[in-house]
């Protein structure tokens, strides 16, 4: 499960280009903004940039409605989604959202489990838009994208070990992402270390990489282009790359729930490491 929340960087907010073309008219709700366009693309924005487009438990409620209401959505053909602000796409779950848990981890109930889109079995392809901040449970988000488009200004990192949680499920996603030894060193170096977004290039985290403020309107371009192909074939193609890589994701993941219970510190001595915490950080 996640643990983190509101911490400095620095990204970017969507430019007045992405919202170009005339569609359906942006709705809000719970943290989350939605406009479809009317070549087909949907642009979906975390929305809380006052915390760093943490989710709370309303967000991430919001989220799962609408990736379940795009899935029967003919209108939308392709996704982009991305961060509202200037600080940040997303750091995962907001510290101040209460998530009382049981004992046992047959019962761990992880709220972020269901933010993503293929874990509400939405083949339409999401693409990432990443500006400023990625990190923690973001990568819940990034993990159950098609591709991420970054700004040069992006930078990647996992507070877990830091604070004293499992980085499990954030791990597993990253470990199908990129390069085994970069998925290990993103999820152990804790705050201490952040992957700049011309590494997270090189590795294959991110297949663009844009000037600070363009990934949102580079993610709309690439998206357009995808929403323009019949959409029986783009989403029989989705489901044939994820079919690649599910037998093992799922195995991961049916484990991630014990792993957290077995080395997750109790919540208190959490909290007495996130009030420590130093701001530092390196930059690779």
């Amino acid at each position: 499960m996640s643990g983190d929340g509101p911490v400095k960087g620095m990204p970017e907010a969507a430019s007045g280009d992405a919202a170009a073309g005339a569609g359906t008219p942006a709705e809000a709700g719970a943290g989350v903004r939605t406009e479809v366009r009317a070549d087909g693309v949907a642009l979906v924005t975390l929305d809380r940039p006052a915390r760093h487009n943490a989710i709370d438990l309303a967000t991430a409620a919001e989220l799962t409605a609408v990736w379940r209401r795009f899935r029967f959505d003919d209108g939308v053909r392709a996704v982009v989604l991305t961060g509202a602000g200037e600080r940040a796409f997303c750091t995962g779950i907001d510290r101040s959202a209460g998530v009382p848990q049981p004992g046992s981890p047959y019962s761990l109930d992880d709220p972020l489990r269901t933010v993503g889109p293929k874990s509400c079995d939405l083949w339409k392809p999401v693409v990432a838009a990443v500006g400023g901040m990625a990190c923690g449970g973001a990568f819940y988000l990034l993990g159950e994208a098609e591709f991420v488009v970054a700004a040069e200004n992006a930078t990647f990192f996992d507070p877990h070990t830091t604070y004293g949680m499992v980085s499990a499920y954030e791990a597993i996603h990253m470990a199908q992402r990129m390069p085994f030894g970069e998925a290990a060193r993103l999820a152990l170096m804790g705050t201490a270390e952040r992957l700049s977004a011309r590494r997270a290039y090189e590795i294959g985290l991110v297949s663009e990489l844009t000037a600070p403020g363009g990934a949102v309107d580079a993610a709309l371009r690439a998206a357009a282009a995808i929403a323009a192909c019949p959409p029986e074939a783009v989403q029989g193609t989705v489901r044939a790359l994820w079919a690649a890589k599910e037998a093992t994701l799922e195995r991961a993941l049916s484990l991630a729930p014990h792993l957290i219970s077995l080395g997750s510190l109790p919540p208190e001595r959490q909290a007495r490491l996130f009030a420590a915490r130093e701001r530092g950080h390196r930059l690779r």
